[in-house]
């Protein structure tokens, strides 16, 4: 009787493990690698990690992983401009189906991770290098290449705001939109004919170039997504 029921606990047991997702990367039941991208103002832009090249030279790269389980919830610090993250999520989401978005919050816990959390973050804070405009992080499953996390840092060393309003400010939506394109699985991509592409690699003050997506974009986002 007594190994009838250890048998049935032990079957209790894996079921359990069996109905773990990696929606929390705190549990996922795969290695959980990291790609960061180091967004320079002054042109150079450092990449982290191995993420897979380019499939094709046309102003967009896949990095090889996506998020499998949508829509994407995400927490925005109260030192970030909300409205910027917002439209930045938006302009992302009108361009494929897919319902990649979902709901938000605003947390003073919001922060910039070394290691997952199973929340998706952007936050101000200060990289310790000089020139970085922005940082973003993402996990994802080594295997089966699903993003699990992703954690967006503007730098405080910049002054921030509305470039449509005043060109001397680094524009918060501009960013936003770019970096949270990272979030969803595209490289930088640098070749000069792409420069109006909202994943190109480059950004300085007063620009907002990156707050619509171009076609490159549209395209590398549906290849990901679905139209």
């Amino acid at each position: 009787m007594k190994k009838i029921l250890h048998a049935i606990l032990i079957g209790i047991i894996v079921l359990g493990l069996a109905q773990t997702t990696v929606a929390d990367p705190t549990k996922a039941k795969e290695p959980v690698d990291r790609i960061t991208f180091i967004h320079y103002r002054d042109g150079r832009v450092k990449v982290e990690g191995r993420p897979k090249p380019a499939k094709t030279p046309t102003c967009y790269k896949l990095l090889g992983i996506k998020w499998k389980r949508l829509p994407v919830s995400y927490v925005i610090s109260p030192q970030v401009n909300k409205d910027a993250i917002l439209a930045a999520t938006v302009e992302w989401d009108a361009h494929t189906r897919a319902n990649l978005f979902g709901g938000y919050e605003v947390d003073e816990s919001a922060n910039f991770d070394d290691y997952p959390d199973g929340r998706n973050e952007y936050s101000l804070g200060n990289y310790p290098q000089e020139g970085v405009i922005a940082v973003t992080r993402i996990w994802y499953t080594r295997y089966s290449k699903e993003i699990v996390e992703y954690d967006v840092m503007f730098d405080s060393e910049f002054t921030w705001g509305d470039a449509t309003a005043n060109p001397e400010v680094m524009d918060w939506q501009n960013i936003a939109t770019h970096e949270t394109g990272h979030g969803l699985g595209l490289g930088d991509v640098y070749q000069s004919v792409c420069s109006q592409v909202t994943m190109y690699g480059y950004s300085d003050y007063g620009e907002t170039d990156k707050r619509t997506l171009e076609l490159p974009d549209i395209i590398g986002l549906q290849k990901l997504y679905g139209r």
